[in-house]
């Protein structure tokens, strides 16, 4: 049985909630990955099947190339491509849903339409510390990912037996890849009854992870390699480190969006390696660095994130921004690990 961490009031308050609304958006965070796209997705198939509410989900940006396989992504809004229309959208709205994010920045250039709406939202999140405005909040960090809870939630209110696949397969998509394919952050037994109950949908798991994981280009192999052997500074000394990827790189190896997915992961295949950072420029905004860092066991890259790179996030997983050039960026990489070198050895 799945152990109840989202009380029953909670959502008793939520069915009361959408049993009052119409209109019903599904938003996640800029730059979308398989858990805040496989939340919106799962959620917004509850919303319509098991509901029958008009459900409409938005994306700040463009998500990656990996997910567009996904059920229903056909019906997804960019607010980059659509913003006079989202903006109308986002204020006739009658509830909003803000999925895998713990802040409205964490939107880019929709947070001005999300903040300015009249309606009410919910927060349904992983992340530490939420810091929305919500009618109800439901943020547990000890879940494995957003999805989780969007499952949680859809079991708990009974609406399970109603979904398809076009459920089920954004969710699994979702869970496991804010797990590394359920190679970290997913000891919890509850985890995999999930993923029991998932697979009694008809859903084909290791499809959805070729999908995922073996669905890059040529030139994404390429630029794999080139990081590894190019790129790639190991401070064995101290059992991490960063590797950077310049916008020359990313135009040498026809990058595009998703392509630098998983690089960071690789580093921590060292024996002993305890620490992966990732540097990489943005392709359209002067002195913008994208990090992202994971680790293994108990060592808190989410702290370094915070400490170091403007971010958080997870244990073992987080990322940051930093706003300066790559050079100074390095410098910053090179300080965070000394600084937590005790943890490190």
């Amino acid at each position: 049985m799945l152990k109840e961490i989202i009380s029953q009031v909670e959502c008793e308050q939520l069915q009361a909630l959408i049993s009052q609304s119409e209109t019903i958006l599904c938003v996640c965070h800029q730059n979308p990955d398989g858990d805040a796209l496989g939340a919106s997705l799962g959620w917004a198939e509850v919303l319509r099947t098991f509901f029958g509410k008009a459900t409409q989900v938005i994306v700040p940006d463009q998500y990656p190339d990996y997910l567009h396989w996904m059920p229903n992504t056909d019906k997804i809004i960019r607010y980059d491509k659509h913003k006079e229309g989202c903006d109308w959208t986002f204020q006739h709205a009658d509830l909003i849903f803000c999925l895998d994010f713990n802040t409205s920045s964490r939107v880019g250039d929709m947070q001005a339409a999300l903040d300015a709406s009249p309606a009410p939202r919910v927060l349904i999140d992983h992340h530490l510390e939420p810091d929305i405005p919500s009618v109800i909040t439901i943020s547990h960090p000890e879940a494995c990912s957003t999805c989780e809870l969007v499952f949680r939630l859809t079991w708990q209110m009974g609406a399970f037996e109603q979904m398809t696949k076009h459920f089920a397969i954004p969710v699994y998509c979702g869970m496991m890849t804010d797990t590394g394919a359920f190679t970290y952050n997913s000891d919890n037994c509850d985890v995999y009854f999930i993923i029991s109950q998932l697979l009694t949908k008809h859903i084909n798991k290791d499809k959805i992870y070729r999908n995922v994981y073996h669905n890059f280009s040529e030139d994404r192999l390429r630029l794999m390699g080139y990081v590894m052997y190019q790129r790639l500074v190991v401070d064995s000394q101290r059992h991490a480190s960063y590797f950077t990827l310049t916008r020359q790189d990313l135009k040498r190896f026809n990058f595009i969006k998703g392509d630098a997915e998983g690089l960071v992961n690789m580093p921590l295949q060292i024996k002993g390696h305890k620490l992966s950072i990732s540097l990489r420029e943005d392709t359209e905004k002067e002195n913008t660095i994208w990090v992202s860092l994971r680790s293994v066991d108990q060592f808190p890259c989410n702290e370094v994130a915070a400490r170091f790179f403007n971010g958080g996030g997870h244990l073992n997983a987080s990322g940051g921004r930093l706003y300066c050039s790559m050079e100074e960026a390095v410098k910053i990489a090179q300080q965070a690990i000394l600084a937590f070198e005790n943890q490190l050895k």
